[in-house]
C-alpha cells in the first residue's frame, strides 16, 4: 500500500532546505503522497530512503514505454483526473489494425497510408505511432511472416494480438528489438506470456471479463515480475469501455488501488463496423483516459481530427501553445515581398498566415517570441514592445532576403511604431490593420 505523507515524511532529511521548491520536508511528504511531487526533487534523501519511497514517489498509474529509439511510445504516468488539475502527461497511442489473414496487396497498402499520415501544426509533427498485429489465423508461421512484413515496411511501433503463447512467440521472435507489446495475457495462458514478456523485457497487456478479475490478474503478473502492465477490461461496448476508464481513473488516482495503477487499451475497431463512427468513439476515449486506442483502419479524413484533438488536450494549459520564433515564408516570397510582424502564440500565427495565404501576397512572417502570448497580451506585459522586438528584427536576418526596409506591425501594436523606428534606423515601420481579417485587402496596397 501507498505511504502516507507522515510516514514518507519520517523518511526524509528534515532539513528543511527549501531546495526541492516547497517551504518544509513536511509540505514535500504531503505533496508526494499526493502524488504531486516527486522524489528526485529533494537532493538530501538517503539511497536507503529512495528504496523505501519508490512505491509512494511512484505515479498512481505507472508509466511504460513501448518500442525503442526516438519512436519509442511513453503511456501512462498520469495525476489527474482533470486536466484544469494540473495537465495529462501523456497522450494516448493510436494503433492501426492489420491481421495475419489480409492480402499482401492489403497489409502494402495501410503500411503506405500509414507512412503519409503524418502532419505538421504548431511546430509540431502528429502522427500515429503503432501497428496492432492480429493473429487471426492461428498459424505462428504465418503470424511472424505478417510481423516481419511489418517491420521491414514501417518504423511503427507494435502490438502483438494473440491469446495463444505459441503465435506470440513467434511474433516476438520477428521483432524482439522492438520491443512489441503483447496482448494478451489471460487468466489462463499468464504463466507463459509472463514468462515471454520477461525474457524479451517487453510489456504485456492483462485482459480479464470485468475489473475485479483484472485487478487479480495484474497482482499475479506482478508476483511473477511483470510490472510493464496495459490493462483490458474487455468491454467491448463503447458505455461498459467507458465507464471502466473512468472506474480505473478513480481507483488508481483517488482510492490510491494499485492493482488498477496501469495505463489502459481499448478497441473502438470491435464496437462498430462503422469506420467514421469508430473514430467518433475513438473521440470520446482520447478525452477519458485510454493510454492506447486500436482503430480497424487509418484514413486522413478521420486519423487527422484525432491527431488535433489528442494535441490540445494533452498540451499544459497553463502553458499556451506556442510556435517557434523565427522567419516563416507565406507562398513564395522574394526581395521585394512584404515583411509582417506577430507573436508566437499558436492562433495568431495560424490566423495571420491563413489571412497571408488569402490575400494571395507572397510575405515574409517574422514570429517573435512572446511566451505563447497574443499581441495585446504580449504587449501589455512588455514582451512585444520596441526593445524587445527591435533585437529580434536585427538577429532573425530578414535584412539579408529583402531589399526594401519595410516592417509591417499589428494594429494592435501602433504604440511602439516610433520606437521601433529609433531602434531600427533605416526601417520604415508601417502600422498593419488591428484585425487579421483585413490583412488581405491590406496587402494588396503593398509597394516595396
Amino acid at each position: 500500500m501507498p505511504l502516507t505523507g507522515i510516514e514518507i515524511f519520517k523518511l526524509l532529511p528534515k532539513t528543511n532546505c527549501k531546495e526541492c521548491g516547497v517551504p518544509t520536508c513536511l509540505a514535500f511528504a504531503m505533496a508526494l503522497a499526493a502524488g504531486k511531487a516527486s522524489l528526485s526533487q529533494c537532493p538530501h534523501v538517503s539511497q536507503e530512503a529512495q528504496a523505501k519511497l519508490a512505491e509512494a514517489s511512484a505515479p498512481p498509474i505507472l508509466p511504460l514505454t513501448i518500442g525503442i529509439g526516438k519512436r519509442a511510445l511513453k503511456i501512462g504516468g498520469e495525476t489527474v483526473m482533470f486536466r484544469h488539475e494540473k495537465r495529462f502527461e501523456n497522450p494516448p497511442g493510436l494503433a492501426m489494425l492489420i491481421s495475419d489473414t489480409l492480402e499482401d496487396s492489403q497489409v502494402n497498402a495501410r503500411l503506405e497510408r500509414f507512412k503519409q499520415l503524418e502532419y505538421e501544426r504548431v511546430g509540431l509533427t502528429l502522427r500515429p505511432e503503432l501497428i496492432a498485429l492480429k493473429g487471426e489465423s492461428g498459424d505462428a508461421a504465418r503470424f511472424a511472416a505478417a510481423v516481419g512484413k511489418v517491420v521491414q515496411g514501417s518504423d511503427a511501433n507494435i502490438i502483438l494480438m494473440s491469446e495463444n503463447a505459441e503465435v506470440l512467440a513467434a511474433g516476438v521472435k520477428a521483432c524482439a528489438d522492438r520491443k512489441p507489446l503483447l496482448c494478451a495475457a489471460t487468466a489462463e495462458n499468464m504463466g507463459q506470456v509472463a514468462e515471454l514478456a520477461k525474457q524479451n523485457s517487453c510489456p504485456v497487456v492483462a485482459r480479464a471479463p470485468g475489473l475485479e478479475k483484472l485487478s487479480e490478474l495484474t497482482t499475479r503478473l506482478g508476483q511473477a515480475g511483470v510490472k510493464d502492465i496495459v490493462l483490458d477490461s474487455g468491454a467491448r461496448t463503447v458505455r461498459q469501455a467507458f465507464e471502466d476508464q473512468v472506474i480505473i481513473r478513480r481507483s488508481a488516482l483517488v482510492k490510491k488501488f494499485r492493482p488498477l495503477g496501469f495505463p489502459t487499451i481499448v478497441f473502438p475497431c470491435e464496437m462498430t463496423s462503422d469506420e467514421l463512427k469508430e473514430a467518433v468513439i475513438a473521440s470520446a476515449f482520447v478525452a477519458k483516459y485510454a493510454g492506447i486506442i486500436v482503430l480497424s483502419d487509418f484514413q486522413g479524413h478521420s486519423v487527422f481530427p484525432l491527431l488535433v484533438e489528442r494535441m490540445n488536450i494533452y498540451t499544459d494549459p497553463q502553458r499556451p501553445l506556442a510556435t517557434s520564433e523565427g522567419i516563416y515564408q507565406i507562398g513564395i516570397p522574394d526581395e521585394n515581398s512584404p515583411v509582417l510582424l506577430t507573436t508566437n502564440f499558436a492562433l495568431t500565427y495560424f490566423l495571420i498566415s491563413g489571412y497571408i495565404e488569402a490575400g494571395k501576397v507572397s510575405s515574409y512572417l517574422l514570429v517573435k517570441d512572446t511566451e505563447g502570448l497574443s499581441v495585446m497580451t504580449a504587449w501589455a506585459a512588455g514582451k512585444f514592445v520596441a526593445d524587445a522586438i527591435a533585437p529580434f528584427v536585427k538577429k532573425c536576418g530578414i535584412a539579408d532576403k529583402v531589399k526594401h526596409r519595410k516592417l509591417i506591425i499589428p494594429g494592435y501594436a501602433a504604440a511602439e511604431s516610433g520606437g521601433l523606428e529609433e531602434e531600427l534606423p533605416g526601417w520604415q515601420i508601417l502600422v498593419g490593420p488591428r484585425e487579421g481579417a483585413h490583412i488581405p485587402a491590406y496587402l494588396k496596397t503593398w509597394k516595396p
